[in-house]
């Protein structure tokens, strides 16, 4: 058995998400997607892709990387349902940062000329390794490797609007899990 694995790399970096519902069963109210590449063909960037009803239940979409916007889009067209696929929908330029660890809560925020946009996650449990190889029906033709840290607690605040609902347990591929997880030392790759 090799220990190099045979597919190329098309992005190193993080790719954290949070989920919101009004109720465990019930549909989602706010759906983030925030990617931190390190390495892709569009180069390296941040992305924010958020429907919420803090939005007013906008698509919306925050860079600092266009180019690295259009790439993602796809790979979301697969892993969020073609929510933020489309690319015709406009990109805010922004400025990324982080605040916080994973003992305390941790947050993302992005600020722009719309306003500051808080994604935070606390209560953390233990953190697991998922590996999906490339042609799978989670990720479809993409392999991705990453660490996963499953969050008991998530909130959105856009411009001061606190997005409504509450992130539930959701198992991933059996393993018990969140809606919303840091996703950190992530990779993917066909």
């Amino acid at each position: 058995m090799s220990l190099i694995d045979p597919h190329k790399v098309h992005l190193t970096g993080e790719n954290s998400f949070l989920r919101l519902r009004a109720r465990d069963d019930g549909p989602e109210t706010t759906t983030c997607s925030h990617w931190r590449a390190l390495l892709s063909p569009a180069g390296a960037g941040q992305v924010l892709f958020v429907k919420s009803d803090a939005t007013g239940g906008a698509i919306r979409i925050f860079s600092d990387n266009v180019a690295l916007v259009r790439w993602l889009q796809p790979i979301e067209d697969t892993v969020n349902r073609k929510l933020f696929a489309d690319p015709g929908l406009p990109v805010v330029s922004a400025r990324f940062s982080r605040s916080g660890d994973l003992n305390a809560g941790y947050s993302e925020i992005v600020e722009s000329t719309d306003g500051k946009i808080t994604l935070s996650w606390r209560d953390f449990g233990e953190p697991f390794l998922i590996r999906f190889e490339p042609n799978n029906p989670m990720t479809g033709a993409w392999g991705v490797f990453s660490c996963l840290v499953p969050a008991r607690t998530a909130s959105l605040n856009v411009a001061g609007k606190l997005a409504s609902g509450a992130t539930y347990p959701e198992a991933l591929a059996g393993h018990p899990s969140s809606m919303s997880c840091v996703a950190w030392s992530e990779t993917w790759l066909r």
